[in-house]
């Protein structure tokens, strides 16, 4: 594909595309999504201003962290659409996501810390494994189901002839 001139303003999806590693429908999606925006030429054709290779960027590190498009999108509707945006516009959007950020890196962390001793050991223990049951309410009652009116164990397997 041929790479436009560095003094145009707005680029095709195919350059945009190009550019930003991402495929076309991506950026269509992420338009109806209101990540991006494009205007249309006369011919109903798609455009984007150069700084929207900056907001395709800044949506695929996000994502790559984890942050949920909704979040992404508040995120961006804060940069001003008349200018690219600034440094200082970038560090001011990736500051609000450090702590979540933190706080994912820690679950991981013990994630990976516990998962190596419950492979290691291999039970699986609803009753004390802190990875499958981490946040157990009801496991004090006993094994099986408790907020079945029948205890399903007991009952014969009955098809129905239908």
């Amino acid at each position: 594909m041929e790479m436009p001139e560095w003094s145009a303003k707005e680029l095709t999806p195919g350059q945009l595309s190009e550019r930003s590693g991402v495929a076309v429908s991506a950026l269509h999606f992420y338009e109806r999504e209101g990540l991006i925006r494009s205007r249309r030429t006369s011919g109903n054709q798609r455009r984007y201003r150069r700084d929207t290779l900056r907001r395709v960027a800044f949506v695929r590190i996000s994502q790559r962290v984890g942050i949920p498009l909704a979040q992404i999108r508040e995120a961006l509707a804060t940069l001003p659409e008349e200018r690219t945006p600034t440094r200082k516009d970038w560090a001011r959007l990736s500051a609000q996501w450090h702590s979540e950020l933190d706080q994912r890196i820690e679950q991981l962390v013990r994630l990976r810390d516990n998962l190596t001793g419950c492979i290691g050991c291999g039970c699986l223990s609803l009753s004390s494994c802190k990875i499958v049951n981490s946040h157990d309410k009801m496991g004090a009652a006993g094994p099986g189901a408790r907020t079945l009116d029948v205890d399903l164990r007991d009952e014969p397997h009955r098809v129905s002839q239908s």
